[in-house]
Order: structure tokens, then sequence, then C-alpha cells
């Protein structure tokens, strides 16, 4: 397919000479002002802009900036146009985006090389990103897989809890979704990546890996000394990521918020969580918004020594420990949304 150059100038002359040069070897749409072709963008899209930098009304730095901050347009490659070499208008160009100048009056040569030279660029670059694209997927994919192995070893090892990961993962969604369109926390929120995180939270038992399975699927209540020995899940599952992040030298964004996960969900506002006793925001994010919905799902499912709460009951527990168990802000969205 041929690609489609657009040419912007005021000057019914240079429009003709450019087309001229350019229209055996490509679509050529020759415009006379920056709101017409803000007008033909709507239902074209260039593969490259020839922008005059002196027009009446809009001139081309002020119409380069509209492109550059619409995330429709800010990938065509614009080239300046001007009847002029000058330093300081090329650096203030550049600095806005622009891939090249071009002086008036045009040499049809070298517009014909400018212009495919800086097309076969920006096609180079597109693969390029193309491929990093899909291999992020491909990535992606991958680390999801095993995080969902990972996960479902440790669910199948702790038979009482059977479904926890996948409910909890999908708690911390709705909650972390509320959360950010409530405004609570969501400056924080926002600057996370929000697949990573809500993927990583699958993670924050992964500590029980460690525990003996007689502690893990106890049918009856833990002795003093087994329930001290269950609460090193949260540092062991901290430990178990580091090993991870020290192997692959990679502290990617989905290793530190599992990390965070499994080590800070069993602490609480008021201090008497464990493993370290943090209090109020002391205790990360993360570990804050897991306390609850951990918490939540263990309430309204069956356990070996436990009949389950139904929902309603259950907010209200999580409702009356709000400030003591729960961060309060957190707790005030919580009340609102259906789990």
């Amino acid at each position: 397919m041929q690609k489609t150059v657009f040419i912007v100038d005021d000057s019914e002359i240079n429009l003709t000479i450019a087309n001229e040069a350019l229209k055996e070897k490509y679509r050529v749409i020759t415009i006379q002002s920056a709101s017409g072709m803000f007008s033909r963008l709507k239902a074209v899209k260039p593969d490259i802009i020839l922008l005059d930098i002196e027009m009446p009304k809009t001139d081309g730095f002020e119409a380069l900036g509209r492109l550059k901050n619409d995330s429709s347009y800010a990938d065509i490659p614009v080239i300046f146009v001007t009847g002029e070499r000058d330093e300081a208008i090329e650096v203030r160009g550049f600095q806005m985006g622009a891939v090249d100048f071009i002086t008036k009056p045009f040499s049809p040569p070298v517009l014909q090389k400018r212009i495919a030279t800086h097309l076969n660029i920006d096609e180079s670059i597109r693969k390029r990103t193309a491929q990093l694209r899909k291999k992020s997927v491909q990535l992606q994919n991958m680390q999801n897989s095993m995080v969902f192995v990972i996960a479902d070893l440790i669910e199948n090892r702790d038979k009482g809890t059977g479904g926890h990961v996948e409910r909890t993962t999908t708690y911390i969604k709705i909650l972390i979704d509320a959360m950010i369109a409530s405004g609570v926390y969501a400056d924080e929120l926002c600057h996370m990546d929000r697949d990573m995180l809500i993927s990583s939270a699958r993670l924050h038992d992964i500590g029980k890996i460690a525990i003996p399975d007689a502690i893990l699927n106890k049918p009856g209540k833990l002795t003093d000394e087994e329930l001290e020995i269950m609460k090193t899940h949260a540092l062991e599952g901290e430990r178990i990521i580091d090993k991870i992040i020290s192997r692959t030298g990679n502290n990617m964004a989905f290793l530190s918020y599992a990390k965070v996960f499994a080590g800070y969900h069993h602490e609480r506002w008021d201090g008497k969580g464990y493993p370290r006793g943090l209090k109020k925001t002391n205790i990360p994010l993360l570990g804050r918004i897991m306390a609850i919905v951990d918490v939540y799902d263990a309430l309204v499912s069956e356990r070996p020594y436990k009949t389950p709460l139904s929902p309603e009951d259950a907010i209200k527990v999580i409702i009356e420990n709000s400030n003591k168990h729960f961060d309060p802000h957190i707790t005030h969205v919580f009340k609102k949304i259906r789990m």
C-alpha cells in the first residue's frame, strides 16, 4: 500500500512543488492550514507530515504541540518546513519532537530522499516495537502461568483453604478498583502496574511451602507453639521471593509487589499483627489491602474447625475491626462494595 503524506503549507506554490515531487510514489494530501490538517486527521492518519512553521492563526510549533499531546497522532513523524535555517528554531523543533527540517524552496530529489529515509526509519521502529510488545506479552503469559502453578502447589498442600488464592485475587481486584474510583490511596495505586499487582497477589501465602503438613492441615485448633510456626510463613514468603530476586538479578515490579503481599498481610493497624508488629501507615499499602480480603475470605469460608459466616456478617466483623485490625480508610471503601 502507498504511504500517505500530509503536506501542510499556506503557500499554493510550495504545495504544488511538493506534490509534484512526491505524487508518483506516495498518496499526497495537500492542506493549506493547521486547522485543515486537524480536520483531515479525523478521517485519515498519514504516515508522515510535512509541516510549515510560519502559517497564519496556528503556526507549526503550536500544531506540533497539539499533535504530540494527542495519543492518536503523537507517533506520526513530523518534518518541519522552513524558509530560514535558524539554530534556535531547529533546537526548539527537535525538543518538541520534530524528526527533521527541510528548507524551502524544495529540492525535489532532497525532498524525496528525506521522506523515504524517515518513512523507512519509522517502519523499522514500528516493527521493532511490535516485536518487543509480542515478546513482552509472551513473557507476561509465561509469568502468569508460573504464578498459577506455584499458587496451585501451595493450595494443594493446604487442604482446608481450597479456592482461597483465586477468591482473594478476585477480591483484591474489586477492592483496588473501588479504592481508585473513591480516591482512597488512588495516587499511590495509580503509579503501580495494576495487572502485575493483581497477579502477584496470588503469591501472598507462598511462605506456607515451608510449614509442615501436620500443622498446615491440622483439623483442630493449633497449639500456641504450632501457631508460632504457622506465623513464620509471612517471613518465609519474603525470603523465598528475595531468593528469586537475588538469583535472577531482577527486582521487577511483579516480584516487589508479591514480596509485600507475602510479608505484610498479617500486620494489623493497631500494631498487634505479625511478623513485625507495624502500626498504621508504617504497614505497606498492599499489606493493608490484603489484610482485609484475606480475613474476609477466611470468615466466609468453611474450615475444619469453623462454620462459614454469611457475607453480611463477615462485613460486619470487618467494620467492627476498623481502626484496630484494618486501615479505616480501606474499610470504608470495603463496606460499600459487594464481594
